[in-house]
């Protein structure tokens, strides 16, 4: 007896069962799905279609390096003899990766999550080769949603909570099913194909399938080297994999560096306005940060030549603009605001307490993160919290960069980029610090697509384009002290979120688990962060293992200058009553 793809179904079996093995086991162990209403969106000064448009605004990026039509046609990595297997995009499947629901729309028709592009104008920058592409967005990342008692509330730029490495794993699985499985190609090719069905068809298609799995083994292989921390929910090792795509992937593999410093994805409302953003303060220019991120979400770019040829990529360079203009707003704080705390579902907030609250940021807190946004000091542009204006007088919020040995948090993410070298002779980059030499490489590819444009874009345009600011790089052992409005809505907490909830984060680090569960978007609003015991399916984070150090951002009683030691001691009642505080803090 024989399949519908022309193999003895047992051989097509066994094969499927051996592929499956190599890869890893059966598909990827996840969270139940669960069911919530249509969600709470808070006012934070984004109208429904930019909110809209910022889910599913291309950055010219092919993440799964499938064409559109094929993810969309794809089964989920599961075995059935009845042929009776859900599609992979299925919300209620693709949300149990953290993904969150987004609506059908003109730029979304076939209702995937916020964070994923259609691009059907992409061509690859080497081959020349077109293809409808899909792809991941910043809003990928960038977008959260904390659930309570039945009700989601969305946050606009805020962390999400995805797995992308199960995800990952999951849609690999899923192509291989799909070629080995008996029927399963077949389904495919239906669905793929629609009125153009034919024999012939479905021969070219499954050699065009065949090819797309061989491209993909080579990044299959660099991405099993690469793994060492594993990152989990609501964790990205984003600088190692920007950097592993740019300087292995596209030009030598010996470039490959293991991922060591997962980062809870960061919350982006104010980042425009900062001086230096990035954890550790390495990136100054907007484009230079922003068309980096597409790159790490693979957009392609040419690195190896002819020489005519480099730097030509799929970057959206005009998307990205547009997207930081979305976020920035014409003013400091006027474009995307942070959340409000939704007294009318989370609670209200205790008065009394939060005044407490506040004479305590003021003592212990401030001196680090700031004045609040709204205090007359911030709102004063002549202030030492703002820097001179520039060419176009623009100010930015001058942050202070607290050094390693002061913080005491795990050092991984600052020290991985200091340490990083990477050999890029064949592009003239001879500086081997990873840095400069990343730095160098986007910005090379932004100024390729301003060339390009008929006619090329003006000085002038660039400098606009750029947010007015230098390409600035360093690699200092610092984490930034970023100011705390909307604080409430980022669990889990420190740069590798390896604290979960505010509540911990106030007090000496002994008291804070050293396993706990990430993966559930259900939010305590009393300790503020997401429940953390364990999940079935869920994600356990171990602190024992370098990279995910709970240490450090301590408040205990110590000698002075103690490593990690910020604050002293806080009663209970302090501790509450500063958490209540933290929970007003918004935007101005």
């Amino acid at each position: 007896m024989k399949s519908r793809d022309g193999n003895p179904v047992g051989v097509a079996w066994r094969r499927a069962v051996l592929v499956a093995l190599c890869l890893g086991g059966c598909a990827p162990h996840l969270p139940a799905s669960h069911e919530v209403g249509e969600p709470v969106w808070l006012d934070q000064n984004w109208s429904p279609q930019q909110t809209q448009w910022y889910s599913h605004a291309s950055q010219g990026t092919a993440t799964f390096k499938l064409p559109y039509a094929w993810l969309i046609a794809l089964e989920q990595p599961r075995l059935s003899l009845f042929g009776d297997v859900p599609l992979f995009v299925a919300p209620e499947y693709l949300s149990r990766f953290g993904f969150l629901f987004s609506p059908k729309s003109d730029d979304n028709p076939d209702g995937l999550p916020v964070g994923f592009a259609r691009d059907p104008s992409y061509v690859d920058p080497i081959s020349g080769a077109k293809m409808d592409a899909v792809g991941l967005t910043c809003a990928g990342c960038h977008t959260g949603q904390i659930e309570y008692k039945g009700t989601a509330i969305r946050i606009e730029g805020g962390p999400a909570l995805t797995d992308l490495g199960k995800f990952r794993k999951a849609l690999e699985l899923a192509i291989v099913y799909t070629r080995y499985v008996p029927g399963r190609f077949g389904r495919f090719a239906g669905r793929v194909l629609k009125g153009h069905d034919s024999p012939e068809a479905r021969s070219e298609l499954k050699r065009q399938f065949d090819v797309a799995i061989q491209k993909g083994k080579r990044d299959h292989e660099l991405e099993v080297q690469s793994e060492q921390v594993e990152e989990g929910f609501a964790r990205l090792d984003a600088i190692n994999r920007i950097g592993n795509f740019v300087f292995a992937n596209e030009l030598d593999a010996k470039n490959l560096a293991k991922l060591t410093a997962p980062v809870n994805y960061p919350h982006i409302w104010d980042s425009s306005w900062f001086d230096w953003v990035q954890y550790n303060g390495s990136i100054e220019q907007p484009m230079v940060r922003n068309a980096g991120e597409a790159l790490g979400v693979l957009a392609a770019v040419n690195l190896q030549g002819p020489s005519a040829d480099l730097y030509k990529s799929t970057v959206n360079v005009k998307a990205l603009y547009e997207i930081e203009q979305l976020l920035a707003g014409r003013a400091p704080f006027q474009g995307l605001r942070s959340p409000r705390w939704p007294a009318h579902i989370l609670g209200e907030i205790d008065g009394a307490q939060a005044a407490r609250g506040a004479i305590l940021y003021g003592k212990i807190c401030q001196g680090c993160h700031l004045p609040p946004l709204d205090s007359k000091e911030m709102q004063d542009p002549q202030s030492p919290f703002w820097s001179p204006p520039n060419t176009a007088g623009e100010r930015y919020l001058v942050l202070n960069l607290m050094p390693i040995q002061v913080v005491g948090t795990d050092p991984g993410q600052a020290a991985g980029m200091k340490d990083r070298q990477v050999t890029a002779t064949s592009l003239d980059i001879s500086n081997p610090a990873f840095g400069p030499a990343l730095g160098t490489v986007v910005e090379r590819t932004v100024n390729r697509w301003y060339d390009e444009q008929v006619p090329p874009v003006s000085a002038a345009d660039r400098e606009r384009m750029n947010g007015y600011r230098k390409n600035g790089i360093q690699a200092e052992l610092s984490y930034k002290a970023r100011p705390l409005d909307g604080i409430w809505a980022t669990a889990p907490y420190l740069h590798n979120g390896s604290v979960p909830n505010l509540y911990l984060l106030l007090g000496p680090a002994s008291e804070r688990p050293k396993t706990f569960y990430l993966g559930s978007h259900e939010f305590d609003p009393k300790h503020v962060g997401y429940e953390y015991a364990e999940l079935d399916g869920g994600f356990e984070l171990d602190t024992s293992i370098p990279g995910n150090s709970n240490a450090g951002h301590e408040f205990r009683d110590a000698p002075p200058h103690t490593k990690g030691v910020v604050g002293r001691a806080l009663s209970e009642d302090e501790r509450w009553a500063l958490v209540e505080y933290l929970k007003t803090l918004g935007p101005p």
